[in-house]
């Protein structure tokens, strides 16, 4: 890192100004989702649950997140904190609520990383040829724990390198699943599928075509596979045209997602028919694997690799959105100081970033002694997180600008109606999600936890401590909850169509 990047001698480091641009914010957003390990993860139990109309319910599923992106965009213009939905639910709705938001999302880092990091692992040690290194689980979390502390350097180095490394990563990872949709959709139309594969039709995008049923289950899957783009926002502080660049970095982030999850849901459904993936949608993502032998021969490792590829990128991406918001709350004073620390060097939040890996490191190695399913478990529970600071920002949009959504049809329908409708579905599935994970049968490990399904008792006990470490906190430090909640003023909102303000109208 060049001298000229560090901080002042004598004065407290920020976060680096302008560092990256806006193509840099999308690549970051696009990474944080994992394309490839995420289609690979869900194609096989959408599938199961819809048929042939699995890319209908990944339409579906893009609905809701492109409504509360729409929030992210209009909340982002008001205020460029790299805490998104803790700032701003704190400016809307009052600090309870904020704080609450800021922890889901820190915590939804800490559940995943391990996992993404062991994904990345396990199909880069496949893409080599190196298979019963996969099933050795010392050798496996030795290499899961190295890659989360490499890729955890790269965030605190700077943001710079950071984006450097997601530019390629992205590459890869396209160019591979672009490589695989149009081998195998070659097949399908020349009869040489392995399977009992069917031509792809337009009635496919139907999302009710498996009736109701399916379509909630899937929407729950979609929650998962959309669900990462809004780390583009939380590099607000650090990307060019911060008013604007990273919450359209988000939006576009959710597109490219569309495209790219319904043209690979074309592809699995034609070639190997629904009925294989629906009697292996308990494989997962190694089913995706087999298909790639399948389709691509001797070149399998191609997908194997995109998949390594897509862990790897959002292993760093994701701790970016829980750093950050870290970074923020202690700012805030909502928790303590030294989670607020930023490198005088690299410019970047190191004390945050190490404590989101550390505790990450541990939740990985202490679940993984339970069971592989355990840590399946935890993933099914982020659901819960996600839907919960995703709904609460969309409120938050229409609560803080409510005196001027009626002023023209594109506030009430941008602003308030889009995103209280994204809330609303949100706040639906999660409601289905704990009456689906209270049912001990629907984990991955079959078994009960206090007479209710691992993945609820997980979820309601990190709602649980979040609760207890607030209250805690606001009887040592009761300054961030004396702030109160605002409304939008009147110069931010003639600015929306506009270049945005900074900061602008802090209640």
């Amino acid at each position: 890192m060049a001298t000229e990047d560090a901080a002042p001698e004598g004065r407290p480091a920020d976060l680096k100004h302008n560092a990256i641009g806006f193509v840099d914010a999308l690549v970051i957003g696009l990474n944080s989702t994992s394309p490839a390990y995420s289609i690979a993860a869900v194609i096989g139990p959408i599938v199961a649950l819809a048929g042939i109309y699995a890319p209908g319910v990944m339409v579906a599923s893009f609905v809701p997140m492109l409504l509360i992106a729409s929030a992210f965009y209009y909340l982002n213009k008001v205020d460029q904190d790299c805490g998104t939905t803790f700032s701003w639910v704190t400016r809307a709705m009052g600090p309870w609520a904020g704080w609450l938001g800021g922890w889901a999302i820190a915590m939804t880092g800490v559940l995943v990383v391990g996992s993404l990091a062991d994904v990345a692992v396990s199909f880069g040690l496949l893409a080599v040829g190196l298979d019963g290194w996969v099933e050795n689980s010392f050798v496996r979390q030795l290499l899961t724990v190295l890659l989360i502390l490499v890729m955890t350097a790269v965030c605190v180095i700077g943001t710079e390198l950071s984006a450097k490394v997601q530019n390629v990563l992205i590459l890869a990872q396209v160019v591979f699943l672009l490589v695989f949709v149009c081998v195998a959709l070659a097949e399908v139309y020349a009869g040489t599928s392995a399977y009992d594969s069917v031509e792809p039709a337009f009635d496919w995008l139907n999302p009710f075509g498996a009736g109701g049923a399916a379509l909630t289950g899937g929407l729950l899957l979609g929650v998962f596979i959309y669900w990462g783009w809004e780390s583009a926002v939380n590099l607000t502080e650090e990307v060019e045209d911060s008013a604007t660049a990273p919450g359209k970095a988000g939006l576009w982030s959710t597109v490219i997602l569309l495209v790219t999850y319904v043209s690979v849901g074309f592809a699995v459904v034609a070639y190997a028919g629904p009925a294989f993936l629906a009697e292996n949608a308990g494989e997962e993502e190694f089913v995706f694997a087999q298909l790639a032998g399948d389709v691509l021969g001797g070149w399998d490792w191609v997908l194997l690799l995109a998949v390594c590829t897509s862990a790897v990128a959002s292993t760093q991406t994701t701790i970016i959105p829980a750093s950050r918001t870290a970074l923020s709350m202690a700012r805030r004073r909502a928790l303590p100081a030294h989670y607020g620390h930023i490198s005088p060097r690299f410019r970047t939040p190191d004390v945050s970033t190490w404590w989101v890996a550390g505790i990450a490191i541990v939740w990985y190695l202490t679940v993984n002694q339970i069971s592989t399913n355990a840590l399946l478990d935890s993933l099914t529970a982020l659901s819960l997180l996600i839907a919960f600071y995703y709904a609460l920002t969309g409120v938050a949009c229409a609560v803080y600008y409510r005196r001027h959504l009626f002023e023209s049809l594109h506030n009430f329908l941008l602003i308030g109606l889009g995103p209280l409708v994204g809330a609303g579905l949100l706040t639906w599935l999660l409601v289905r999600s704990v009456a689906d994970m209270a049912d001990p049968a629907n984990s991955y490990t079959g078994s009960s936890w206090l007479g209710l399904g691992p993945p609820l008792v997980i979820g309601l006990g990190i709602a649980a401590v979040g609760v207890v470490v607030m209250l805690v906190w606001r009887l040592r430090a009761p300054a961030f909850w004396d702030e109160r909640p605002g409304v939008a003023d009147p110069d931010v909102v003639r600015g929306l169509r506009g270049g945005g303000h900074d900061r602008g109208g802090r209640g």
